[in-house]
């Protein structure tokens, strides 16, 4: 056994031991906790701000891209944002000891399905260092023991940030072992916790495609897939022009670097010539380049024509893939080609056009009339997200708290023998 792997494992071991002592603790000793964590993080800012403008520098010193900069990035302004999505997760109700449902057998037999945390959590991440507060703050309410590795560009950002959760922590019931940090800088380390099968029950990916299919593809550990973004705004026939343009706008240029930022936009020929015109122009005046197909380009000569890449490609940037199709039913075949399973959306006055759209297209969220950037934990209701899964098992789409929990039978009798 390498020294990393002993580490790694090591690491596991007091989560495991960690993660039975806080699965049997009351909501008001998490939130005691998670509210510790919140004045801490503002309470510390200013050293957490000082670790991250190291990550920054090297960033750039690597040619990182801008967009990989942004989430990369934090301010005193956004680590209060960050401790107050703590404060939110405060106000969530515990999963824990929920019953989903329950009946009294005909035998007589109590019986009742609850949720129970899940264990030990461990997070593979990219970039940003912000996933490593929301991460922990979602596995302490629910119960569960996070072990988190984040990339190397953010390793002096997430080393402070880890200190203050755990130094935090220290002052309450819940164990600070519950939250720490995966040692090692190498690919090894990750190797060996996508290997901790036994010690770690779940892990969970957020980042780039190529992170997420390494993990699934190479883990023992049971994977949960959060995919990449690759979303698609669809301007139907029926649509109203100046509603699409908005929606299209924002669903592109709000924040270009996240996951549920539209990266292809299709549009019904029977509406490019009233559309197409307008947006491209304010796409244009917005920074972004659009890679079009020869109908698009034949409406604004700054169009780039789009190769067969494009189509697949989550940019991350300022730049969008746009094609003409000459009906819905092209448009869902596009996506259902290309698409990540991420989020789609329709923009149209037709409730039929609508109802065959969200019927048809098989993603995590499917929003009509609607931007593409609603597709979040925070948006829906439910807190800070652990991350937004495109698998079918367990859980899809953005996962809040219930999403991090289990659930086990709880059968109660007077000496019932069968």
């Amino acid at each position: 056994m390498t020294d990393i792997e002993r580490d790694v494992r090591e690491v596991a071991e007091r989560a495991r031991d960690a993660a039975a002592d806080l699965a049997p603790l009351s909501r008001a000793a998490k939130d005691a906790a998670l509210l510790a964590v919140a004045d801490a993080l503002v309470a510390r800012a200013e050293e957490i701000v000082a670790a991250n403008s190291e990550d920054v520098a090297k960033a750039r010193e690597n040619g990182t891209g801008e967009a990989m900069i942004d989430r990369l990035t934090l301010t005193a302004e956004r680590i209060g944002a960050i401790a107050g999505a703590v404060r939110e997760v405060v106000e969530l109700p515990d999963p824990v000891g929920e019953v989903v449902r329950g009946q009294t057998l005909p035998n007589g037999l109590e019986m009742r399905q609850v949720r129970v945390p899940l264990g030990v959590i461990g997070i593979i991440y990219e970039g940003r260092p912000n996933v490593t507060v929301d991460a922990a703050a979602l596995c302490l309410k629910s119960g569960n023991a996070a072990l988190l590795r984040g990339s190397s560009s953010a390793y002096s950002s997430n080393t402070v940030i880890i200190d203050v959760i755990r130094g935090a922590l220290a002052g309450t019931e819940v164990p600070v072992d519950a939250v720490q940090l995966v040692p090692g800088l190498s690919r090894d380390s990750v190797k060996h916790l996508m290997r901790a099968r036994g010690l770690v029950d779940v892990l969970i990916p957020r980042g780039g495609a190529a992170l997420i299919q390494t993990v699934v593809n190479e883990s023992t550990v049971p994977v949960i897939e959060t995919g990449s973004g690759n979303c698609h705004v669809y301007i139907d026939e029926a649509a109203d022009v100046e509603r699409a343009l908005a929606i299209t706008l924002n669903s592109k240029t709000h924040r270009v670097s996240v996951c549920n930022s539209a990266e292809t936009l299709l549009v019904h020929a029977g509406i490019a010539e009233a559309f197409l015109p307008k947006a491209l122009a304010a796409l244009r005046d917005a920074g972004v380049t659009v890679h079009g197909d020869d109908r698009v380009r034949s409406y604004d000569d700054s169009v780039v024509a789009a190769t067969e890449d494009d189509w697949g490609t989550e940019y991350l940037s300022h730049d969008i893939a746009a094609r003409v199709v000459d009906s819905l039913d092209e448009a869902v075949v596009h996506i259902r080609t290309y698409s990540s399973a991420h989020t789609e959306a329709i923009v149209t006055d037709s409730q039929t056009a609508a109802r065959r759209f969200v019927a048809r297209v098989d993603s995590a969220a499917v929003m009509v009339n609607a931007s593409t950037r609603f597709t979040d934990g925070g948006e829906f209701g439910f807190g800070a997200e652990i991350g937004i899964s495109t698998q079918k098992l367990h859980a899809r789409g953005p996962m809040g708290l219930p999403e991090m929990t289990s659930t086990k039978y709880v059968v109660t009798g007077e000496g019932h023998v069968r």
